[in-house]
């Protein structure tokens, strides 16, 4: 199988894995817990910033054309524009961030781990923003009802996605699929 073929094959079977993890939520308030950071951050670790952001692309078209892979099995247009959408937004700047750092810096986890935090810190903002914006809340009041509790279970998503990421993606390298740079192009 010649790597065009393979690159395709792990995008759409991580696309797949974020349609899976994205819709498991707990809700707690305007914004759920979901294990949708924990998909765009296992895509972007285990295919690199490139392929693991069309991936997260790929979601988030899949869940705008009406598809239940959003928080709570939801989907449309609405959601990306409701309240919780700059999140959803926000994961492809987390996807871009925190894949630069895992690609520049393979060898080095606690400079990836940083990357992943600075991408976190920035899906937070843009949801932060877009939640006071939508909700007609305070800035203050969208951070403590859409930052603040999540704190801790993103930081677990981040710790399981560098322990399980990394053993696939040497595997995958093992395998000849992937590189530990950049990850190959599609095009």
């Amino acid at each position: 199988m010649n790597t065009k073929v393979k690159t395709m094959t792990t995008v759409a079977l991580i696309t797949a894995v974020i349609c899976v993890l994205g819709p498991l939520a707990i809700p707690i308030g305007p914004v759920p817990i979901s294990l949708g950071v924990l998909g765009i951050l296992l895509g972007v670790y285990i295919l690199g910033m490139r392929n693991g952001t069309l991936a997260c692309l790929l979601y988030l078209l899949i869940g705008l054309v009406g598809l239940p892979v959003f928080s709570g099995f939801t989907g449309g247009a609405a959601k990306l524009l409701g309240p919780t959408g700059g999140y959803l937004i926000g994961y492809i700047p987390l996807a871009l961030i925190a894949g630069w750092f895992v690609d520049r810096f393979y060898q080095n986890i606690p400079l990836q781990v940083f990357g992943m935090i600075l991408g976190i810190a920035v899906l937070y903002l843009f949801g932060t923003v877009w939640l006071a914006h939508q909700a007609d809340m305070t800035f203050r009041a969208a951070l403590a009802a859409g930052v603040l509790p999540f704190i801790p279970f993103d930081l677990g998503k981040l710790a399981v996605s560098v322990i399980l990421g990394r053993a696939v993606r040497n595997a995958l390298i093992r395998a000849g699929i992937c590189q530990t740079g950049p990850a190959p192009e599609l095009m």
